[in-house]
């Protein structure tokens, strides 16, 4: 009887043994696809950074990268689907200012946790924004429209994609930060609110750096401040916010950056990190990406995890000060 229990023993432990991932696992990965999802249709600045760096990173790791835009509920879905898939590397989140905005203006009705739930990967880049009227509203300078905006409260108006976007997100920070009250008209996304503003029907608005040098060269826009800490050579004569009397809101720049899923293995989170930053030391991609308007970063999984805790918390002051509510 002993003999036999011994027996079925070492035929349990070497069934285990067979059903188990091998020891070095890890150090083959990847061996099959990776699918980096996306809560935004393609075609945006954050899609295109995406496929830039996939692509630089399918020769990386010798396996493809597929970006896969889900969209839906200001990326909530694409958000929850990546927090329940595997925790081995093969499927990745895009990050971007929904991620942490969403669970601030939404508690109730997001079913992530945006620290606990995900593994930081890298901060590929942040997409800094430029303050723009119509090219022939009187509007001169950022502390103009202030000043009007003091004159009368809620004369000024400005546009945003959305509720809780970067567009509102950054003109509230400009209306705590100078005391004045403005008023918010939402679009359904930027492509929409940008006519307006050349239009003069919208007095101003916070925008992405992609496409604006077109239209102010074209003299259909007026760019007046910028949210670089220094001046940007695309627009070396446009003063930053710091130089128009509002510092720090550098601080503020939307980023996108990469996250696993909880548990992921950190030697995998290594491998994915090392080959996002390969790609963002490449000149080509560099360039690339600062023609869409974005500055480099390609931190590491260390130095995104404290970046997304700062911006966590940055984001929740901005929301209770100028009290924001979700949409």
């Amino acid at each position: 009887m002993n003999r036999l229990h011994a027996a079925v023993i070492l035929l349990l432990a070497a069934c285990a043994a067979s059903l188990a991932p091998p020891a070095d696992a890890q150090a083959v990965w990847p061996e099959r696809p990776i699918r980096m999802m996306i809560g935004f249709t393609p075609g945006g600045p954050t899609d295109v950074i995406t496929r830039i760096i996939a692509e630089d990173m399918r020769t990386t790791l010798g396996q493809p990268v597929i970006v896969e835009n889900r969209t839906g509920a200001n990326s909530l879905i694409a958000t929850e689907a990546v927090a329940r898939a595997a925790p081995d590397g093969y499927t990745l989140l895009v990050f971007t200012l929904a991620y942490n905005v969403n669970a601030i203006l939404m508690p109730d009705r997001v079913k992530y946790h945006p620290i606990k739930d995900f593994v930081p990967i890298s901060l590929a880049a942040v997409l800094p924004m430029i303050v723009v009227t119509a090219y022939g509203a009187p509007i001169k300078s950022l502390q103009d429209l202030v000043g009007q905006a003091k004159a009368s409260p809620g004369a000024i108006s400005y546009g945003s994609a959305g509720q809780g976007g970067s567009a509102h997100l950054a003109a509230a920070l400009l209306e705590t930060r100078s005391g004045v009250q403005m008023t918010h008209v939402p679009f359904k996304g930027n492509s929409a609110a940008l006519p307006e503003v050349i239009a003069g029907r919208v007095t101003f608005m916070f925008y992405t750096m992609v496409g604006v040098a077109e239209l102010v060269a074209q003299k259909r826009l007026k760019a007046i401040a910028i949210t670089t800490p220094r001046r940007h050579p695309d627009f070396p004569d446009v003063p930053t916010m710091a130089e128009s009397g509002y510092p720090g809101f550098e601080e503020y720049t939307p980023g996108v950056g990469y996250l696993a899923p909880a548990g992921t293995p950190p030697a995998i989170v290594n491998k994915l990190a090392d080959a996002m930053r390969a790609s963002l030391k490449r000149p080509e991609t560099r360039e690339r990406l600062r023609a869409l308007g974005a500055n480099s970063v390609g931190s590491s999984p260390a130095e995104f995890a404290r970046w997304l805790e700062q911006d966590f918390e940055r984001w929740t002051k901005l929301i209770k000060a100028a009290g924001v509510k979700g949409g």
